[in-house]
This record gives C-alpha cells, sequence and structure tokens, in this order.
C-alpha cells in the first residue's frame, strides 16, 4: 500500500489580534532593573571626567589625603593659568585644530569619493585596489615613520604642521567604510535615473550619493578627529617643541620627577572639551545614522 507525505505546514500570520499583542509588548515601558543599570553605566563612565574636573580644582598635595577629596576645589582657574604659563597651549590648541579638522575634511571627502568609486563604478582593476587599499589597514604605522621623515626632511616639511597633515589626507579604514556604507545605501537604480536624466558624475556625487552618505560622514569625521587630536607620537618626532600639538604638550606637563597630576589633569581637562563638542555637533547625524540602520534591518 503506497503511503503518501503530508505537506509541509505552511506559515500561517498570527491574527490581528495577536499581532496588536506583540506589537504591545514590544511597546511595554522597560522595567526598574533597565533603568537602574542604564544609571550605572551613565554614573561609571561620567565620573572619570568628573574626576579630572575635581583634581584639575585642587593642588597636588590635596590629592594625598585619605579619603581622596570628591568635590570641586577653589584651584581651578589658578590651574588653567599655569597650564597656559608653563607650556605654548594657546599654539598647541591651534596647532591641533588645525591639523584634526584639515585630516577629517579631507579623509571625509576623499574616502567618499573613493567609497562611491568603488562601490558603484564599474572600472578595471576595481577589486584589486580595493583589496591593495584594504591591505594597508594591516600595516603598523610605526613601520612607516622613518622612511616618512626621510621623505618630510627632503621636502623641507620638518617643524611645519603640512608634515603631520599631509600624509593623513586619506586612509584604507576610511575608504573601506564608506564603500562598505555606500554599496548599501545607494540603489543603483537612483542613480540610473539620474544618468537618464543627463546628471554627470560629479552631480550625482553631490546630490545623490553625498546627503546619503551623510550618517556615515559623520561618524568616519568623528573618528578621524577623535585620532587626528589624540595622536602623539608622529607630531612628536617631526614638530618642534616650540611649535606642538595638545598630546605632546600634556606628555610636558606630566614630565618630571614628580608629578604634578592637578596640572596634568587640567591640560587633559583643556584637551578633552574640543573631543566633547564635536561629539555633540555630529552626536544627531550619529544616532540619525543608527536609526536608520535599525530601520532598514
Amino acid at each position: 500500500m503506497a503511503t503518501t507525505l503530508a505537506p509541509p505546514p505552511r506559515h500561517v500570520s498570527p491574527p490581528p489580534t495577536a499581532r496588536r499583542r506583540i506589537r504591545r509588548a514590544f511597546r511595554r515601558r522597560p522595567g526598574k532593573f533597565t533603568y537602574l543599570v542604564l544609571t550605572a553605566i551613565g554614573f561609571f563612565s561620567f565620573f572619570p571626567l568628573y574626576w579630572s574636573v575635581v583634581v584639575a580644582s585642587q593642588d597636588n598635595s590635596a590629592l594625598g589625603k585619605m579619603p581622596p577629596p570628591v568635590l570641586l576645589g577653589g584651584n581651578l582657574w589658578f590651574n588653567l593659568k599655569r597650564a597656559f604659563t608653563m607650556v605654548p597651549f594657546e599654539k598647541a590648541l591651534i596647532n591641533s585644530f588645525l591639523v584634526a579638522g584639515a585630516i577629517t575634511l579631507s579623509v571625509v571627502l576623499f574616502s567618499t569619493l573613493a567609497g562611491f568609486a568603488f562601490a558603484k563604478l564599474r572600472f578595471r582593476g576595481r577589486n584589486i585596489l580595493l583589496l591593495s587599499i584594504i591591505a594597508t589597514m594591516m600595516v603598523p604605522t610605526t613601520l612607516g615613520i622613518i622612511p616618512l621623515y626621510m621623505l618630510m626632511a627632503k621636502i623641507q616639511w620638518t617643524g611645519t604642521i603640512y608634515a603631520v597633515i599631509v600624509p593623513a589626507m586619506v586612509n584604507g579604514f576610511g575608504v573601506f567604510f564608506m564603500t562598505q556604507y555606500l554599496s548599501e545605501a545607494v540603489p543603483t537604480e537612483l542613480l540610473e535615473a539620474g544618468r537618464v536624466d543627463g546628471c554627470s558624475t560629479i552631480r550625482l556625487f553631490w546630490h545623490v550619493v553625498l546627503p546619503a552618505a551623510r550618517p556615515a560622514a559623520a561618524v568616519l569625521g568623528m573618528l578621524t578627529f577623535l585620532t587626528a587630536w589624540n595622536d602623539f607620537f608622529w607630531p612628536l618626532v617631526v614638530l618642534t617643541p616650540e611649535d606642538p600639538t595638545v598630546q605632546v604638550v600634556l606628555s610636558t606637563l606630566s614630565a618630571g620627577r614628580i608629578t604634578d597630576y592637578s596640572l596634568a589633569l587640567t591640560g587633559a581637562l583643556i584637551a578633552i572639551l574640543p573631543l566633547l563638542v564635536v561629539f555633540v555637533v555630529l552626536g544627531k547625524q550619529i544616532i540619525g545614522g543608527i536609526m536608520q540602520g535599525a530601520v532598514k534591518g
């Protein structure tokens, strides 16, 4: 007697009432434990910044007391004056703003251009060239310090901020990051429709690709600014002590037989403030990009 197999069960969608219950469950307000965990995470994230302000407002002798101070003192403005008097902090801030700003703008622009080309344009050797760029991310930066310094000395750029800006105007991470983002964020049909309407490649990039790349550009810009602002070794090698960046100046403040922690953390507090401003300015775009990716997923 022949037997027949039963057909596989079909996927049955839940009735409207069940769907409403599922949506209501996802919209349920978080409980007290969630708020407790978020409060603890926020506290431990904010406490190092608060402790830096407390130490910067004290003198060095107050830090050796037990228990250590947890409230603000009255020496903040005095320590700020000392920081700007002992080292060329104003010059360092200007140099760091110029270096980090120029590197950020150039990396975002060139990485978006290259990402658009690798993601949406077809040309000979595209995959090999992209793999070569990705391979540069595997090479440690310190391996190129000596030949890069020899090159800067040959073109007489040592001691100038050009030697810090030009080698970092584009990097493999930015190109790879924008390539991956634009390959999904910009539909090929939209580009083809623009070409039918008579748009050139430059106009497509300016009016279609660049607005779509804004969330990723904000993330890349913040990461690039943070990296350029915190760079220490290469500016220490190529710049003079009279024309430093912020990180080089901070190393000078913390040097000595006895470290003045109040002075060192005063300088660190000055160096942190621009990073907070950049995050506040770009935070809306970053959150918008995250939410956009969540909605697509």
